[in-house]
């Protein structure tokens, strides 16, 4: 006797579950937050664009709001020695930096893997330099800098940035290194290296993102800042660029297209730099944080 399969039935068949619209949720979320990124990229590029198009213009198209021309970068030499200032910005930045590289490197080095009985409270102590306000200390540093006879040219701004970017890259080549296994170390001593070769050799290889981090932090602070390179560079001939705008800004009379060319001049070298060595600050920052 053969018997018919009858199909179930739909009550039956067991439901599948329904999935929520993730997709459709995701998508809009991206639009949001692309809607959110484009208005921020807007504010803050605006500035960066008046820039640009009020350099554009002489003094008399500027008041009168139309027009464009190449006057103002060609008063803009006239009116002060950008060239100059731009070359003493540079060997400011350069010698400092390489001050703080040469000092941070072995000192965080050695309070992550050479421990000794004080180095936690000497390692805070150096951080805790990193929250002393510049205002703080700088009239002492000018006095002290005074009686050494360094304020004339770029000695006493150079000593002067070095101190104050030290303590910043001691603690994050201290963070970086930590993150960088022992055995490492253990295998360069054994293989005859000293403590400072395993430095150079080991280990400064593989921190280049930290190297990268500490650079262009220090190189953004030290080129754009004013206060140290008006107090401790005396010198005219000497002077870094943000001093030099500063001067034509106090002028008599202030033409704003050249003041606006200037200001371009001085703020290009850091956001080269910046978009440069973008992809090692990441890394840099975080690394050894989280092993």
């Amino acid at each position: 006797m053969t018997t018919l399969m009858t199909p179930p039935k739909e009550s039956d068949t067991p439901n599948e579950p329904t999935r929520p619209p993730r997709d459709r949720r995701s998508k809009i979320g991206r639009w949001v937050l692309f809607f959110a990124m484009m208005v921020i990229a807007v504010v803050m590029l605006y500035p960066f664009w008046a820039m640009i198009v009020t350099s554009l213009k002489s003094e008399a198209q500027f008041l009168a709001g139309n027009g464009f021309s190449w006057l103002s970068w060609k008063g803009l030499s006239a009116t002060i020695p950008i060239g100059q200032e731009v070359l003493s910005s540079t060997i400011v930045c350069s010698a400092s930096i390489l001050i703080i590289l040469l000092v941070g490197l072995p000192a965080g080095f050695a309070f992550s893997k050479l421990r000794f009985r004080t180095s936690t409270a000497v390692f805070l102590v150096i951080v805790s330099a990193m929250m002393v306000p510049l205002q703080a200390i700088l009239m002492p540093e000018f006095v002290n800098v005074t009686k050494l006879g360094l304020t004339g040219g770029y000695t006493g701004a150079i000593l002067v940035y070095a101190a104050l970017g030290t303590p910043f890259s001691v603690f994050l080549f201290t963070t970086y290194f930590r993150g960088v296994p022992d055995e490492l170390i253990e295998a360069g001593i054994v293989d005859g290296l000293s403590y400072f070769g395993a430095l150079w050799r080991l280990v400064v290889p593989i921190a280049v993102p930290a190297i990268a981090t500490v650079t262009v932090l220090q190189f953004i602070q030290i080129w754009d800042d004013l206060l140290v390179g008006l107090l401790f560079i005396q010198n005219t001939s000497e002077r870094p660029i943000t001093v030099g705008l500063a001067v034509l800004a106090a002028g008599r009379t202030t033409s704003i297209p050249e003041l606006m060319a200037g200001s371009l001049i001085s703020a290009l070298p850091a956001m080269v730099v910046y978009l440069g060595f973008q992809r090692y600050l990441v890394k840099g920052l975080t690394m050894g944080i989280d092993r």
